[in-house]
């Protein structure tokens, strides 16, 4: 992926993280020395989630189904530009 869509990950990431933390959540942005960065979010119960920003058709997009999954699930993924986007994050994790 070119410099530029890295630095927009990034963005989305970081600002994602801030939405979060305004909510009262426990962030940390993950930066690999290899592989794409990921926020980890604890919620209030259960295990830690990442996060990832991927492009789309439309648009970047939040999603937070495992890493195993192959398909995308209607339930695990938010429009990055979504006001809401944090809400409806912890809303889906159960924080």
């Amino acid at each position: 992926m070119a410099a530029v869509g890295q630095y927009e990950r990034f963005d989305h990431l970081v600002r994602l993280g801030w939405a979060l933390h305004g909510l009262g959540v426990h962030t940390s942005l993950v930066l690999p020395v290899a592989g794409q960065p990921v926020l980890e979010i604890q919620p209030a119960f259960g295990a830690p989630v990442h996060i990832t920003a991927i492009r789309r058709y439309c648009g970047w997009v939040f999603t937070w189904r495992p890493w195993r999954a192959r398909l995308w699930r209607r339930d695990r993924w938010v429009v990055a530009d979504a006001e809401n986007a944090a809400d409806i994050i912890m809303a889906e994790v159960g924080g």
